[in-house]
């Protein structure tokens, strides 16, 4: 099961990322954008996705991912349980809601330099 030290040790190593913490939920931005929040009792994570592909996300594995709350419904936004997921899963899942939330030369630019890495992404 991932903890939200993972999540952290992920998120705050790409560029323009900080952590705040709001409403004891624990958030990460970039800029005023947040991209995850994970509840309180760290057992949900929300991230930015696409609104017109998260019913996809969720119908194809219902007992890992689950629609925002009613009033987030809004955003490009959807949740997953997570001890649903490994720490590859998570590691694709916080990259690509960051990448939702920079600049596309930035991440561009970040993708790029972790490709060139042993080992890469």
């Amino acid at each position: 099961m991932i903890t939200v030290d993972d999540v952290r040790r992920v998120a705050l190593a790409l560029p323009r990322t900080s952590e705040h913490l709001i409403r004891d939920r624990i958030k990460f931005r970039v800029g005023r954008i947040v991209y995850l929040a994970i509840s309180p009792d760290e057992t949900t994570m929300g991230f930015a996705f696409p609104k017109e592909e998260r019913a996809a996300l969720v119908a194809a594995e219902p007992g890992k991912f689950h629609m925002p709350r009613p009033s987030d419904e809004r955003y490009n936004w959807v949740q997953l349980t997570m001890a649903a997921i490994d720490a590859t899963e998570m590691r694709e899942i916080v990259i690509d809601a960051w990448r939702m939330a920079v600049p596309k030369r930035v991440a561009a630019a970040y993708l790029e330099s972790v490709s060139r890495r042993p080992g890469g992404v």
